[in-house]
């Protein structure tokens, strides 16, 4: 037996180009730093909402800037295809439904989160007058 066993060298910093599913976990882990920056502008605007009308005009003026929607933007599309599909995607295997002997197939778990989203999305939107 050898004192050295072989062990592959691996790259410290490229070692998720190589596959899909590496890339896919990399990019939704960076997400990770828009969540925080999105932390940071809510703090941000709740304090100038306290602070009185005029510091709560100039951060909604400052979020107007076409950088700043572009920002959002990206947020949306982020979190929408690297945070939401995959969370739904695993709620079968988070919470598995068991009725009786069988278990609800996973489809019907997806779908009924879908559902629930829309739901609470739609509420949410007639709760704030746009629909």
């Amino acid at each position: 037996m050898s004192r050295r066993p072989y062990v592959r060298p691996v790259s410290k910093t490229t070692w998720y180009m190589r596959n899909g599913r590496y890339r896919h976990y990399m990019l939704r882990e960076v997400t990770c730093l828009l969540v925080g920056f999105y932390c940071f502008l809510t703090i941000w605007g709740l304090g100038s909402l306290a602070a009185g009308p005029l510091q709560w005009n100039a951060f909604l003026e400052s979020q107007q800037n076409s950088l700043m929607v572009a920002f959002h933007a990206a947020a949306l599309i982020f979190y929408l295809f690297y945070m939401t599909f995959d969370w739904f995607k695993l709620a079968p295997k988070a919470m598995p439904v068991q009725l009786g002997e069988n278990k609800l197939p996973d489809q019907v778990i997806v779908i009924g989160h879908y559902v629930a989203w829309a739901l609470v999305s739609l509420a949410v939107f007639w709760l704030a007058g746009v629909i």
